[in-house]
């Protein structure tokens, strides 16, 4: 899928100890996330559905 020219953001729930960094870029077909420490590892996409499940879940606290 392309996104090129995606603005990635660091997660604000990336622990600030430089281990765990994610990064996600949003765009018209969905949202991306990749590790920040390895950005040409590649990514994976996630539809706006699943995403907005997904940070409710964290906001819930649902997710450990």
């Amino acid at each position: 899928m392309d996104h090129e020219g995606a603005q990635w953001f660091k997660s604000s729930y990336s622990g600030g100890s430089g281990t765990e960094c994610v990064e996600a870029a949003f765009t018209t077909v969905g949202t991306f996330v990749r590790d920040s420490k390895r950005p040409s590892s590649g990514d994976f996409h996630v539809g706006p559905g699943a995403w907005s499940h997904f940070v409710g879940a964290l906001r819930e606290g649902e997710l450990h």
